[in-house]
């Protein structure tokens, strides 16, 4: 391959983003990777390729994206087309705020309000703490970093001595993260 195309692989993880995510992007602006099938290293799986033109234009494309006014509705912070670019919300749930003030979920939603939609069939008493704006691929690392001494009550689902310190613990993690366009915690 010349020295100006980049591997969507390469590409992706670089800038921190999903590959799923870039090549939708590539489909939306009419862009078709060359593809080549890779060698040994690569254990012949075919290999897309984009110019560093059409790298820039990916890039062009996302940051125009980010770069609307958050509409905010309620509890929710929206991000339209969060799943082209990934970005939605890292919220922290009190689950039973009557009878458990201490029992919480913590997860990433693009969709926040079909997020509470689906989790108010099983817990109908959740409400939202808080929210800070997030990228997908940071949604493992802040839940374990914020969860961490947590009593863990099932998959999803913990609680803590104190849900302040949970939010606290969020706010530190997202005061070190890089600061997102269009959105602001709640």
């Amino acid at each position: 391959m010349t020295e100006n195309l980049i591997s969507v692989k390469q590409f992706a993880e670089a800038n921190g983003l999903l590959r799923p995510t870039v090549f939708k992007v590539l489909k939306r602006l009419g862009i078709e990777p060359s593809k080549s099938r890779g060698g040994s290293q690569n254990r012949g799986q075919t290999i897309s390729y984009i110019t560093m033109h059409d790298a820039r234009l990916v890039l062009e494309a996302l940051a125009s994206s980010r770069n609307f006014q958050n509409e905010q509705e309620g509890e929710e912070t929206e991000f339209p087309d969060a799943a082209l670019y990934d970005i939605g919300v890292l919220y922290l749930l009190r689950l039973e705020p009557e009878h458990d003030q201490n029992r919480f979920k913590v997860g990433f939603a693009s969709n926040l309000n079909e997020r509470l939609r689906q989790l108010r069939c099983s817990a109908p008493y959740t409400r939202v703490v808080k929210t800070w704006p997030c990228r997908r691929l940071w949604e493992k690392t802040a839940i374990e970093c914020v969860t961490d001494g947590c009593e863990r009550l099932h998959t999803e689902i913990l609680r803590a001595l104190s849900l302040e310190t949970i939010e606290e613990r969020c706010a530190q993690f997202f005061a070190l993260m890089p600061q997102l366009a269009g959105g602001q915690s709640k």
